[in-house]
Parts: structure tokens; sequence; C-alpha cells
């Protein structure tokens, strides 16, 4: 009982602590001064492969949610927000994984890179211009036209917690 008051009081205080900054902890681990920061912009993803036509739009619409439903930051608008996302799609790979004795892959992945960059136009500090890249696996016996799409989401949700958790999470 008593480590329950601990927990709560010290919980508290950092709480307290942290308003006092003007910088806003969450529980999902964002860092936001939103005394500063009050508007996002994320400007449409084209995307520089022969695949996967819808990825572009996918990705940008994707990242907009993530943000307006993982921040305070409800307002976007176009190209000149407090904090920018733009860039473009520039890997689409596919390749057999897994070869067995008889060469032949047991599983294939799909791989996506996306190049990000973000910029906050109140604080520099944590600007970056990168690419992230994340995969999924899938057996050879999948008819992967059937599952494209769904691969493509599982991968997208990995790249934008990884572009939030580097433009947010400033641990």
């Amino acid at each position: 009982m008593i480590k329950y008051f601990v927990f709560i009081l010290i919980l508290s205080i950092t709480a307290t602590s942290c308003g006092l900054q003007s910088i806003s902890y969450s529980m999902n681990g964002a860092s936001i001064d939103y005394s500063k920061v009050k508007t996002f912009s994320v400007n449409y993803f084209t995307n520089k492969t022969p695949f996967a036509p819808n990825l572009g739009s996918d990705f940008t619409e994707a990242l907009k949610e993530h943000l307006r439903s993982r921040t305070n930051l409800v307002e976007m608008t176009d190209n000149n927000g407090d904090v920018r996302f733009e860039g473009q799609i520039t890997g689409y790979t596919q390749r057999p994984m897994e070869i067995g004795a008889n060469e032949v892959a047991a599983s294939n992945r799909l791989t996506v890179t996306i190049r990000v960059k973000y910029t906050n136009t109140t604080d520099g500090t944590y600007d970056f211009d990168t690419s992230f890249s994340q995969y999924a696996d899938y057996g050879i016996d999948e008819n992967f036209d059937s599952i494209e799409e769904e691969l493509l989401k599982s991968i997208t949700d990995k790249i934008i917690d990884d572009i939030y958790n580097k433009a947010f999470v400033n641990w």
C-alpha cells in the first residue's frame, strides 16, 4: 500500500513539474511543447516506385490520422504547420527468405522504404531528413495479390510509429 502511495506521489510531482516547463508528456511518450506547437502539416508522400499505386495517398492519410489521434495537434494546415512532415516512398522490394535445402524459398519478404523530412519551426533541435524502412514476411504458398494491402498496412504502421518516435519521443 505504501509503495502504491509513493508511486502516485512521484507521478503527481513529475506531472506537475513537467507542466511548469510547458512541455506536455503523454502516456504514449510524446513530449511536445503545446505552448509553441499548435499545428501540423503533412505534405503528400509521392510514391517513386512503380508498385502499389495507392501507397502514397494511403501513407499520407495514415500519418495524418496517427498525428491527430496521438497528439493534441488537431489543427492541420497545408504546408505551413508548426511541425511539418514531407517526403517520398523510395523503396518497395520483395525477396526470398529462408532458402531451404532444395534452394527453394520458404518465405518472402516485402520491404518498404520511406524518406521523411521533419521540420519543427519552433525548435529545430530534432529536425531530421531520414529514410525509414520496415518489412513483413509472408509464406510462399500465400497469394501476394490477396495479402499485399494487409502487408503494406502492417509495414506503414511500423514506419509511422518510427517517424512519430523520432519526431516526438525525445528520450
